[in-house]
């Protein structure tokens, strides 16, 4: 993993939030937010937030008496989220997932939405997970599917291979896509701990208004951002619109609509 690939800063939150959030994060943050509510958790513990989309549905989904602790690695990204979801149910603090800062056995439930690829010892993530997690209690985690399966990233990630030939961006298939085999999932739940491991696939339609939506929220939304403005000045601009036209291609020029898949993953302390 890059260096540059855990870095969400500057006017990346705002962009995430507005572009990226919606296309592809929206459907998974609702279908997570059930599965915990269907447990019925008093205290939940939320690894990775971000701009904080799992938190504001789980919000709405569980009752009054619930308490949240919502963390992320990178304070900007807690911070906006902290500013779209004002409720005196939430604790925000900044964490590390590698070395959380609570107690054993402190929370019902632990939540981690499209955060674990970005793990650098994801047994040691795990392993921090099932600790604070009281006996019988859930981690509930998604990882999305290769990059074949996720359409949009996919032909950005092919588009920008024509923008830098010798050098093409490869955050994509490398971080968010590049933890896809499952029985390495499970084995590497088993190795810290987890028996009751069950992993699901779940397809979901992801839709734009048009296709520079998808260029801009890959392009400028996250870290692949860090990777396109480290191979020259002013080229951002550039490779945002080869991705718009190679969208466009794809998927024609109005309202744009692809394929996402990912895996649901319970595993039972």
């Amino acid at each position: 993993m890059a260096a540059t690939d855990k870095l969400f800063a500057g006017s990346i939150p705002e962009i995430y939030d507005r572009f990226l959030v919606p296309l592809i994060f929206e459907p998974y943050a609702r279908d997570l937010a059930d599965r915990v509510a269907q447990a019925a958790p008093k205290t939940v513990l939320e690894i990775a937030a971000g701009t904080g989309v799992v938190t504001r549905a789980m919000a709405a989904r569980l009752p009054a008496d619930a308490r949240l602790t919502v963390t992320d690695l990178n304070q900007p990204m807690l911070d906006h989220a902290k500013a779209r979801q004002p409720d005196e149910r939430i604790e925000w603090k900044q964490a590390d997932a590698l070395a959380l800062p609570f107690a054993d056995a402190s929370f019902d439930a632990v939540v981690c939405q499209f955060g674990v690829m970005f793990f650098p010892d994801k047994v040691q993530g795990y392993r921090e997970a099932r600790r604070v997690l009281k006996p019988g209690g859930r981690y509930l985690l998604n990882v999305w599917d290769r990059i074949s399966e996720n359409e949009f990233a996919d032909v950005v990630t092919q588009a920008l291979a024509t923008v830098f030939p010798g050098d093409p961006p490869r955050f994509l298939a490398r971080t968010p896509h590049g933890y896809h085999d499952t029985d390495q999932i499970r084995r590497e739940l088993n190795e810290a701990g987890f028996a009751n491991v069950s992993i699901e696939t779940v397809s979901h339609r992801s839709k734009a208004p048009s296709p520079r939506d998808p260029a801009i929220a890959y392009c400028q939304g996250g870290p692949l951002r860090n990777e396109i403005e480290a191979r020259g000045t002013g080229r951002l601009e550039e490779a945002t619109n080869r991705a718009a036209e190679a969208v466009a291609q794809r998927f024609g020029n109005g309202p744009v609509d692809s394929r996402i898949q990912a895996f649901v993953i319970t595993a039972i302390r």
